[in-house]
């Protein structure tokens, strides 16, 4: 029987799962192993389970059927809202507490003195020291964010759940945020688990994409999943996978049951293109 390595072993594995809500299928017999380290782009049209994935590995919804066993703990980063963000009594610093404890009280002089320090820590991971102690109001969409990946960080998490954190950030912001996700997988071997709706901001970092779609998925390099073949097959329709100026282009058309909506952003041009199915995430 060989050992374990806890520098190769999976931190996040997924054997024969699958999730489903009445008579609809959004994904089954997902067999999935997720590296210390690895960066894996978790995309698909609304709908069709990308945050439902999430809440299962999270324990939040139960699988149907399967299941996911984990390696060392998990941290969430969120994508920001709006009514989470105006807060003027709510310090940054607070925000990244949570993380440690939520909004628990009594822990004990040496049980606060060890949550200071793991906040300060992952304060200065993300370099927020500066803007750590004003209000979330007065904070940018940017900064809030990389709070909120140091919430996630007070923990030393094997893995980091990121759903949808580039939502409603400026391009320079989005480019931050990513850059702080890579190093702390490079630096410290933590998996990266990323749902969004646009690839290209992530593209360079990507080691696996997971694309879910019509009850099915696709796991593999960006190469083998992002082409027209693929996700054809996935969709049951016309799909158009482009590269423009080292960005992709995913190009799809209508039918009688849905209009396809979901946004890749073009070349610095302005191409834009638009591919997913209406209707909410799950």
């Amino acid at each position: 029987m060989s050992e374990s390595d806890p520098a190769t072993d999976p931190v996040l594995s997924f054997r024969d799962a699958g999730l489903r809500f009445g008579d609809r299928v959004l994904w089954e017999g997902l067999d999935l192993d997720v590296a210390p380290g690895e960066f894996i782009a978790v995309l698909g049209p609304n709908g069709s389970g990308k945050t439902s994935l999430m809440r299962a590995i999270l324990g939040q919804t139960a699988l149907s059927a399967g299941h996911i066993t984990s390696r060392g703990s998990i941290g969430y980063v969120p994508q920001q809202h709006a009514e989470d963000s105006d807060s003027m009594m709510l310090r940054g610093r607070d925000l990244v507490g949570f993380g440690v404890d939520g909004a628990a009280w009594g822990m004990g002089l040496r049980g606060m003195a060890r949550r200071r320090a793991a906040v300060s820590s992952a304060i200065a991971q993300v370099g927020a020291n500066e803007f750590a102690g004003r209000p979330l109001g007065l904070l940018s969409g940017g900064e809030q964010q990389r709070l909120r990946i140091a919430q996630a960080l007070t923990r030393d998490p094997a893995v980091l759940l990121c759903d949808e954190p580039l939502a409603s950030l400026d391009l320079a912001s989005q480019q931050v945020v990513v850059d702080l996700l890579d190093t702390r997988r490079r630096r410290d071997g933590t998996a990266v688990l990323f749902v969004t709706h646009e690839l290209n901001p992530v593209l360079p970092f990507v080691d696996r994409v997971l694309y879910l779609a019509g009850g099915s998925f696709r796991i593999g390099p960006v190469e083998e999943v992002m082409n027209s073949r693929t996700l054809t097959e996935l969709y049951g329709s016309p799909v158009e996978v482009l590269r423009i100026g080292g960005r992709l282009v995913v190009l799809g058309g209508e039918d009688d049951h849905h209009c396809l909506t979901h946004h890749y952003p073009g070349d610095a041009l302005g191409t834009d293109a638009a591919f997913a199915v209406a209707g909410d995430d799950l």
